[in-house]
């Protein structure tokens, strides 16, 4: 089963891949229902929007451009392969392209293969990702973490980390040395307190709010 939107990551940014035979109406509705869950993982990124082999006319690409707009986001391509898209997105000031897909869009729990990292992240950078994010190495306050799955950080995570940037709540964060500057999971914020024990440990979202444990704990 396919899902009206998927999401893909790739060197050049993020992919929306809308799916050919979907009503227009599901495919809005799916990408209203990602970018009220994810506004802050889609700013700033290269978005291109892949509606392969759909005819895409000038009132839909208006449409889907209106609510991209409603949530401070614009593409920076438009993939198509028919006349119709291309047309649109002339009209539209968007650059097109070819798209690039060569398989139909990914299942509901479609999740991007984990990104490994091996460096330390310093202040002011920003690392992306639709999938689950592992570094290995520090990451420095000021620098910032966002991923639509877990993050684990194996090092100091000192900066910024948003998990389930979709809305994924089962989503966790893990690092040998937990003290963020702002930690997030899903929709719900926390800020660890300013004295913690030392060791690894895990926070995961529960009824109660993001809590904090052991990282050995969540093998049990």
């Amino acid at each position: 089963m396919t899902t009206p939107v998927s999401i893909k990551g790739g060197r050049d940014g993020l992919r929306l891949v809308l799916d050919e035979t979907a009503s227009w109406e599901d495919v809005l509705d799916d990408l209203q229902h990602r970018l009220s869950h994810g506004t802050e993982f889609f700013q700033g990124a290269q978005i291109t929007i892949d509606t392969g082999a759909r005819a895409l006319g000038d009132t839909e690409f208006s449409d889907l451009l209106h609510l991209m707009n409603e949530h401070g986001l614009q593409p920076s391509a438009l993939a198509t392969a028919t006349p119709e898209g291309r047309s649109a997105g002339r009209t539209a000031g968007v650059a097109t392209r070819p798209p690039s897909r060569v398989a139909s869009p990914a299942p509901a729990n479609d999740v991007e293969a984990a990104l490994l990292v091996q460096r330390t992240l310093r202040s002011g950078q920003v690392l992306r990702h639709h999938g689950h994010l592992t570094v290995l190495g520090d990451v420095n306050p000021g620098a910032e973490l966002m991923a639509s799955g877990s993050i684990v950080v194996w090092g100091r995570l000192r900066g910024t980390a948003h998990a389930g940037a979709l809305g994924d709540a089962a989503a966790v964060v893990c690092a040998l040395e937990l003290a963020p500057t702002l930690l997030r999971i899903a929709d719900t914020l926390a800020r660890p307190p300013e004295s913690r024990p030392v060791g690894p440990e895990m926070a995961r979202l529960t009824p109660k709010g993001i809590e904090v444990e052991p990282w050995e704990s969540g093998k049990r």
